[in-house]
């Protein structure tokens, strides 16, 4: 009895890994859909989306807490952004939210960074880039992903 119950539940278990198995990590497609969300007086509100293609059929979970964003080739800010899960064989879009602070654009000037943003803003476009890592997580799996995504953004009062 007790080597039928064992033989069974081998079997069972193989049958599950097997059917459910990690075959690849999720495929980065690309980051895009960079936009201004708004401009106030203290903060600059950016968003992104990070698309993603998942050939597995068990989901996971991507985090995203190691994203700079880096403004005219200044660091001003970090992706600010809830761990997301990840959907069995499906595409999917990550939204990547920024706040930008601009009390830190301007203690920023020493680089020059109010000048060219200032610039920036007279030639309504600003150069964003994403630069950092996304972690992907799934039963003990976990792989990361570096993400280097720059894009000239244009700005519209």
């Amino acid at each position: 009895m007790n080597k039928f119950i064992f033989f069974t539940s081998i079997v069972i278990s193989s049958f599950c890994i097997t059917s459910c198995a990690i075959k690849k990590k999720p495929l980065f497609l690309k980051i895009d859909d960079i936009k201004v969300l708004s401009i106030a007086s203290d903060t600059i509100r950016l968003k992104a989306n990070a698309f993603f293609k998942n050939p597995n059929d068990i989901g996971g979970k991507l985090s995203t807490d190691k994203i700079k964003v880096l403004v005219n080739g200044t660091q001003l800010a970090h992706v600010c952004s809830e761990e997301f899960k990840v959907p069995a064989r499906k595409e999917f879009a990550i939204p990547l939210k920024v706040a930008i602070s601009t009390k830190e654009v301007f203690q920023n000037n020493k680089n020059g960074i109010l000048g060219g943003l200032l610039n920036s803003l007279l030639n309504k476009s600003v150069k964003v880039q994403f630069k950092g890592d996304l972690r992907y997580k799934v039963l003990g799996f976990s792989h990361i992903y570096t993400i280097d995504k720059t894009e000239e953004i244009k700005i519209n009062f």
